[in-house]
């Protein structure tokens, strides 16, 4: 089960009192609970891995095993991704271990902290009895074997959808004249592991001071896509959010991109493996975002074909839903495999400690520029040749090209500025008309192929509407491509190269 926890934490001295939370907003009531016992266990990898990636695994007695992923920040209150697997046992099970693995990787998960705690719960609930907010009282208990090494106390605010505005503030101001705390959003984990605990983030993404290297750059640029990566892998395999492979993709591509820009600056041998591996990443992922894709554009146009005709698109949809599950199996298997733990060994390695050659130690500002000028230059070359009529696979070749320009100026922004910045906006507006067209060229392609071996006279039917819409949509976007290049291709926006 998944869910989002939006909560506010607050300190607590042991000589807290509770206030009374009735009537903070009209018709809403505070009810008490007994006390109960929560015993809690928290595995973590000995360096505190999860920890340092702002994440947590837990088990719980009687309530299994729980993964919250890392805090956003929602204004004053925080959100946190919480997925709950049954179960009890010693060790984590398989499909718990599987959405840490990419923090995890090949450390073994140990138990890292166990707490007891006595939790007392107040519901507040609205005129009709519904709750819409849980206020927790917990006195915390960090065990060393059998006794209490520390203790700490911890008040939470848990909101809900239905949450009247303006109920969070008067629990928050009530409870903080009650003598509670300022808002703390540090999670329990964290507060029993200790101060003296080594929570540095395991790939810091360095700052670029004055005068920065070139080494200092490639550091930072794939540092961000292996952070990116990472985050994201979780997402990816609870399967509940397309952005998730969406992401991840981005991120193997952009590496991708930069190894292949930078890679006067980086070990040749190095840059070639790890571009290798990262194709083939980059190749499962695709898969599954291509039909991700698909889905949404076929889906959008089936919502624009006439009543008639909806049956006929729903067997269309189902066929691609099948198209897309078994490129998530595959994805799954990979995202399981030896072959991407070691991948991502080596991006973590790599990030933190990139193989530099030794141009990497020239000056940044007068150097990084002139390897934007190479994949610019092709780019060019191939754009002015193309005709009015270019072909459907020459502006693909277009759109590659442009997305690998548009990379290399945002590698070098940091160092170049606004300048590199307009003209990567530029080069993204390209790459999006250009993709526009061949996410329709794909998809009527895709439709005709499924019409000509289809046995569903509707669903056949349907399709070649669908495939004329995308058709149509194809022609707008190859009318609008050579005004987004005479845009990019511009002098004024490559004075800094």
């Amino acid at each position: 089960m998944s869910v989002t926890e939006r909560e506010i934490k607050l300190g607590a001295g042991a000589t807290f009192s509770m206030p009374s939370l009735d009537g903070l907003a009209a018709g809403v009531t505070a009810t008490p609970s007994d006390a109960e016992r929560l015993w809690t266990t928290y595995f973590d990898t000995d360096d505190l891995r999860l920890a340092r990636w702002g994440m947590s695994l837990r088990h719980r007695a009687g309530q299994g095993w729980t993964v919250k992923l890392p805090t956003a920040e929602e204004g004053p209150v925080l959100a946190r991704p919480e997925i709950t697997f049954a179960g009890n046992g010693d060790t984590p099970p398989g499909e718990v271990v599987d959405l840490v693995r990419a923090v995890v990787r090949s450390d073994e998960l140990q138990i890292q902290a166990q707490l007891d705690t006595i939790r007392r719960r107040i519901a507040l609930r609205d005129a009709d009895g519904s709750l819409v907010a849980d206020v927790f009282d917990d006195e915390v208990s960090v065990l060393e074997g059998r006794r209490p090494a520390t203790t700490f106390r911890e008040l939470e605010v848990e909101i809900a959808e239905n949450t009247p505005p303006g109920l969070l503030d008067a629990v928050v101001d009530q409870l903080r004249s009650a003598g509670a705390e300022a808002p703390d959003p540090t999670p329990k984990y964290i507060r029993s592991l200790g101060p003296s605990a080594a929570l540095a983030a395991e790939i810091p993404i360095p700052a670029l001071g004055l005068g920065p290297t070139c080494g200092d750059v490639v550091r930072r640029a794939i540092a961000k896509s292996v952070v990116r990566l990472i985050e994201h892998d979780p997402v990816v395999r609870l399967d509940a959010d397309p952005e998730g492979v969406h992401q991840a993709r981005v991120a193997t591509r952009r590496l991708r991109s930069d190894l292949r820009t930078f890679r006067s600056l980086v070990d040749p041998a190095v840059a070639s493996s790890l571009r290798d591996e990262l194709g083939w990443l980059a190749g499962v992922l695709g898969s599954v975002r291509d039909a991700d894709v698909l889905l949404e554009r076929i889906r959008g146009n089936a919502a624009r074909l006439p009543e008639s005709s909806r049956a006929g698109a729903e067997r269309v949809l189902g066929a691609l839903a099948v198209t897309r599950e078994d490129a998530r199996d595959e994805l799954f298997e990979a995202l399981r495999s030896d072959r991407y733990v070691e991948l991502l060994d080596l991006l973590v390695a790599t990030a933190n400690s990139p193989a530099l050659r030794s141009a990497a130690e020239l000056p940044a500002f007068t150097t990084l520029p002139a390897l934007v000028r190479e994949p610019w230059g092709l780019l060019e070359k191939h754009a002015g040749a193309l005709g009015k009529s270019a072909p459907d696979d020459a502006l693909h070749d277009i759109r590659v090209r442009t997305k690998r320009v548009r990379y290399a100026a945002e590698a070098v922004a940091p160092v170049v500025g606004h300048r590199a910045r307009v003209f990567a906006a530029a080069a993204a507006d390209l790459q999006e008309v250009l993709g526009d067209l061949n996410d329709a060229v794909v998809a009527e392609a895709w439709l005709r192929d499924w019409a000509h071996v289809s046995r569903s006279p509707s669903g056949v039917f349907a399709a070649g509407e669908l495939a004329s819409l995308e058709h149509a949509d194809a022609q707008r976007s190859r009318a609008r491509w050579r005004k987004a290049w005479r845009k990019l291709a511009a002098p004024k926006l490559r004075t800094w190269m």
